[in-house]
């Protein structure tokens, strides 16, 4: 058999094109597949080749059903010029999978239609007329392409060879022989600056690309579903081109009264996490912008790893991330007419019962070997089947394939598992059923019973798009559209269910909510909002590039910016120091103290009270006893300013029996405020003398992994855990107006970060999750 390059090379490509065209995967299966379906393996013509070439490469998807019509015109020469071909595909791309109507395409493609050199010289002449004042000004310098393209507009059949060698010819005639001066080169005129106005102008009027205003704008409509949504190349039967009937898709859409139907299909089998939150936007938020409904489905098909758990969690977390599905379903309420329809298969001649060990499937998969049960009697796959559903046969000793393509290049098309034995009662569906459908056998059949639309999943599914289309064509179903795009990778976490179970069950994290997994529960309990989760989803886009990791980073910012617009402010000393103002009596000011940095004065609601007395406590790191220039903190005989009361000066440390041990410091305030130091401080006061600040709790969180992408560690990630994602300080002080503060409610801790009230909390001691750092510098803090 030959080689592509020198199937290419038969039908007159040239060298570079054949190499170039072998290095394209795609443009390589399209472009045998059309020689093939030509017959012109042996080699043709040049001038066929190249129409060849151009039908493989821009052939419309939505009409391949056409193509072998097209290829029988082009082999007779009935089509024989570029402007023919581009003709028969604007023909096609309409006509789509429809019936062909031969006089009309004929009509649109001028097949039959003979224009002579007399035609044609008639056109140039009339056009060169038209122009001569313009081509005896330019002579050779003169827009040829301008020229061809209005002797297309009046003869648009005609060979472009001969138009070519006519307008030449008459060039010529009109011009002459070239001269030195046709040969020079123009002379380039300097392009003017646009004045900074201009410029302005221009970058206000610069087009925003449809896809980023709307990342729902690359999506078909229901009613555009005839296109081929994908070629299944088989080792022994024609190319299968997968796509919708007329008929199957008008019953589609009388059904769906043409809406969008799309479904979020999560396994109940662990707890949702972010990379489902980018799922549940594409889903749920495509069916919103198109105003159709998304389908909650829970993909329950393994009794064993499923938990009641996890359905509550998933339904309670979609909720919280602000979609309502339109209906939840389950695969397993379609367990009677997914086994129907597997009854079916096998009496169509597409499946069978195998009695193969998972080892022996294995191997023979990748000798790509049949099963030794592959073309047993249909009757004997029925009544076979028949005895697994009835608990006849024991598990292991049976499953149910599908009779695809062991010779492929798909894996994919590996004869796929339908169905298996497990004597294991279902959490939905109870104790009636002993088989149950595999994910590739139950999946797409559930997308064409629910009506999906659009049927949109991450790129590791896209090598099961054959299987996907092969099923639902072997059993005559409407065909969704398919489309895959990049999973979301976050980096310094994991995302693989199965290590996230692992990190949960042996104990490395606090449970599936532990703030610092990326599980929505874990995001939650860390005080990310859904705001800031969707808005981080969205602005990453719906894309193919599954190469790509996103830092951490990005889903910050998006986390500051919305707290920094909800969280009111407050003060929190994590490692105190105490101060006492020795200039000060044993009375308590209250102060008015900002709950927000921008606070209008006459607003008594945006300020909380703070005590201030002779006791105040700053941090251990905000005391020094050796200054420097690039320090803004406390040292001895410095002075700073306490964020919203007064400036302070150190006049004395106290030190314990090691000389080294700070116990406490002493300072005197300044009530007039006249100093004015460069550092500001945040700090908490005793509420009444003798009396210690609210105790509370904070749990600083940091990255779980060292590594920014762990996943890349393989079986030794877990020796990349972070020993510092989690540090607890159990005595810190804040500021008297958090004693009321209820699960959830988030905060800013100034210089801190952003913190939220923990589920852990107690009447007696509330506790802090840090949910994020701030941006600022502490150098910048205060000012």
């Amino acid at each position: 058999m030959a080689s592509p390059a020198d199937l290419f090379l038969k039908i007159g490509l040239d060298e570079n094109t054949a190499k170039n065209t072998v290095a394209n995967n795609k443009v390589t299966a399209n472009l045998t597949a059309v020689i093939h379906e030509a017959g012109v393996a042996d080699g043709c013509d040049r001038t066929v080749g190249n129409l060849l070439y151009t039908v493989a490469t821009k052939f419309p998807a939505n009409a391949l059903v056409h193509r072998p019509t097209l290829l029988k015109y082009i082999i007779a020469s009935k089509i024989k010029t570029p402007a023919q071909l581009e003709a028969a595909f604007s023909f096609l791309s309409t006509t789509a999978s429809d019936n062909l109507n031969v006089d009309d395409f004929e009509a649109a493609c001028g097949i039959g239609v003979e224009i002579s050199l007399e035609d044609i010289k008639k056109v140039v002449n009339e056009i060169f007329e038209e122009s001569k004042a313009v081509i005896l000004e330019q002579r050779y310098r003169t827009n040829v392409g301008e020229i061809f393209g209005q002797i297309r507009k009046k003869q648009p059949w005609a060979d472009p060879k001969i138009v070519k060698q006519t307008v030449d010819a008459e060039l010529y005639s009109l011009l002459g022989e070239r001269t030195a001066a046709d040969n020079e080169k123009p002379t380039k005129k300097k392009k003017e600056k646009p004045k900074p106005e201009d410029k302005a102008i221009v970058e206000e009027a610069a087009p925003v690309p449809e896809e980023e205003i709307n990342p729902f704008s690359i999506f078909p409509s229901p009613e555009q579903n005839l296109k081929v949504h994908t070629e299944i190349y088989f080792s022994d039967r024609p190319v299968l081109r997968a796509s919708n009937s007329r008929e199957l898709l008008n019953k589609h859409l009388k059904v769906t009264d043409g809406k969008v139907l799309t479904r979020f299909p999560p396994e109940p089998n662990g707890y949702l996490h972010i990379g489902h939150a980018k799922a549940m936007f594409v889903n749920f938020g495509l069916a919103k912008e198109r105003g159709g409904c998304c389908y909650l489905r829970y993909d329950d098909t393994n009794p064993e790893a499923e938990k009641k758990e996890y359905i509550d969690h998933i339904e309670e977390i979609v909720g919280w991330m602000g979609w309502a599905p339109f209906k939840i379903t389950y695969t397993s309420d379609y367990f009677q007419e997914l086994y129907d329809l597997a009854v079916e298969l096998i009496r169509r001649g597409h499946a069978y019962v195998d009695h193969q060990t998972p080892d022996e499937i294995k191997a023979y998969r990748d000798e790509k070997k049949n099963s030794p049960w592959r073309d047993r009697p249909i009757e004997e796959s029925l009544k076979l089947f028949d005895d697994m559903k009835r608990g006849l046969i024991e598990e292991g000793k049976a499953t149910l394939r599908m009779k695809q393509d062991m010779q492929s290049d798909n894996f994919n098309m590996y004869d796929l598992i339908a169905y298996r034995i497990k004597f294991t009662p279902h959490p939905h569906a109870g104790d009636k059923w002993c088989i149950y459908p595999s994910y590739d056998y139950a999946h797409c059949i559930v997308d064409s019973l629910e009506n999906i639309t659009h049927s949109l999943c991450t790129l590791e599914f896209e090598t099961r798009r054959a299987s996907y289309y092969w099923l639902l064509d072997a059993l005559g179903l409407y065909q969704p559209y398919v489309w895959e795009y990049s999973r979301l990778n976050v980096s310094n976490t994991m995302m693989s269910k199965r290590k996230l179970n692992m990190l949960v069950t042996d104990n490395w994290v606090d449970g599936w909510d532990d703030p610092r997994l990326m599980t929505l529960a874990g995001l939650r309990r860390r005080g990310v909002t859904a705001t800031a989760i969707n808005t981080f989803v969205r602005g990453i886009g719906i894309t193919r590039s599954d190469c790509s990791l996103i830092h951490l980073n990005r889903l910050e910012y998006h986390i500051r910016e919305e707290l920094n617009k909800t969280s009111p402010r407050t003060m929190v000393v994590l490692n105190p120091l105490k101060v006492v103002i020795t200039n000060m009596d044993a009375s308590v000011m209250d102060l008015d103290a900002k709950k927000w940095p921008d606070a209008p004065a006459d607003d008594p609601t945006s300020f909380y009270k703070v005590p201030f007395s002779k006791v105040v406590y700053i941090e251990q790191s905000d005391f020094r006893m050796k200054d420097s220039k690039d320090y803004y903190g406390l040292a001895p005989g410095k002075s700073v300013l306490l964020r919203y009361a007064f400036p302070i000066k150190c006049t004395e440390v106290i030190l314990g029996d090691d000389n080294e041990t700070i116990l406490e410091i002493h300072a005197e305030y300044d009530p007039s405020k006249k100093s004015k130091p460069k550092g500001v401080l945040h700090w908490v006061s005793e509420s009444s003398p003798g009396v210690d600040p609210l105790k509370v709790e904070v749990r600083l969180f940091d990255k779980l992994f060292i590594s920014e992408n762990p996943s890349e560690l393989g079986k030794d990630y877990l020796g990349d855990l972070n020993p510092h994602s989690k540090v607890v300080v159990k005595d810190a002080y804040a500021s008297s107006c958090l004693k009321n503060a209820a699960t959830g409610d988030a905060f800013q801790f100034e210089r801190l970060g952003y913190f939220v009230v923990d589920k852990d909390s107690l009447p007696e001691k509330l506790v802090f999750n840090r949910t994020v750092t701030l941006r600022d510098s502490y150098g910048k803090v205060g000012k």
